[in-house]
């Protein structure tokens, strides 16, 4: 069993240095929008990410918006009786506009696919609407000359197997080929999830990243937020089995994560509520001038941290 379990370590090791291909975020890039479905929304890779650049990087003063929105797809697809009925998948392209021109990112990270083969097995009508998709996103993103950087889907471990894992598969590979044919800028968190998940099977064989299949817990929260920080050139993160293992090598770093926490629920219910959605039953948050006034107070609060 050892011996499996060090071949599977040599073996994420190379997939991790394969895959985490550097990206710089050029200067002047000021805002950051994530945008994605529930597992965005969710916020956990965002929260990290956003804590790291904001301890390493103080002076850059990035502002990260999460844009991510439960259900949501850029094929715009949706199942049958999605939601016992009350409501189909949003579609990214509803609002994109509107998302686009109010918060004139600079940079924006996508993450779709796990909602877009709508839980079914691999068609090719399906996977058209999922290519045309994300290549209509990426088309108007770089028409409002800003950057995007899209995200391979996470890994599906669900009731329907290996199946739907296998749509995903292909979805990802989509995508880092046209980081290749392209030249698009893509982050791959796919495979980096799956080798860590048949690694913690070796050691458990009931373990999962998300008890539904899709999901993800911190632990896989924070395999995203890995993924996307070595590709951005976070040395730290190589060997890091977790994000605390990062974050206490800075001082005060833990009370920065919780503040960062605070500001990321209070900005994306308002940011959402501002740049408009189809989705109900979402939070409406705080209107935008009462956010940023607690966002200020919360920034003041990280910088005497992170001065002290």
């Amino acid at each position: 069993m050892i011996y499996k379990v060090l071949f599977a370590i040599l073996f994420m090791g190379i997939q991790i240095f394969s895959y985490a291909q550097p990206y710089k975020i050029e200067e002047g890039v000021k805002r950051i929008v994530f945008v994605g479905n529930s597992i965005t929304y969710a916020g956990g890779y965002v929260n990290y990410i956003d804590t790291y650049l904001s301890i390493r990087y103080p002076k850059k003063n990035y502002e990260i918006i999460n844009l991510g929105l439960p259900s949501e797809t850029v094929s715009g697809l949706s199942e049958p009786n999605h939601a016992n009925g009350a409501f189909p998948r949003p579609n990214l392209h509803d609002r994109l506009e509107s998302l686009l021109n109010k918060t004139k990112p600079d940079l924006i990270f996508a993450c779709y696919g796990m909602n877009d083969g709508i839980y079914m097995p691999l068609d090719e009508t399906r996977f058209k609407k999922f290519r045309d998709g994300i290549s209509r996103l990426h088309s108007e993103v770089v028409k409002q000359e800003a950057e995007i950087i899209h995200l391979t889907p996470p890994i599906y471990d669900g009731q329907k197997g290996k199946t739907y894992s296998d749509v995903l598969e292909v979805y990802s590979d989509w995508l880092m080929e046209q980081k290749r044919s392209s030249g698009w800028n893509v982050i791959d968190i796919h495979h980096p999830m799956k080798q860590e998940l048949k690694i913690r099977r070796l050691k458990d064989a009931n373990f999962s990243f998300a008890k539904d299949g899709v999901h993800p817990n911190m632990a896989g929260h924070f395999i995203m937020a890995k993924a996307v920080l070595l590709s951005l050139g976070a040395e730290e993160f190589a060997q890091a089995k977790d994000f605390e293992e990062v974050l206490y090598q800075y001082k005060n770093g833990a009370e920065v994560f919780t503040h960062i926490q605070t500001r990321q629920r209070v900005s994306k219910d308002a940011w959402l509520t501002y740049v408009g959605h189809q989705r109900p039953k979402m939070n409406l948050g705080l209107s935008m001038e009462e956010a940023r006034n607690i966002l200020q107070d919360l920034k003041i609060k990280i910088q005497v941290l992170m001065n002290e």
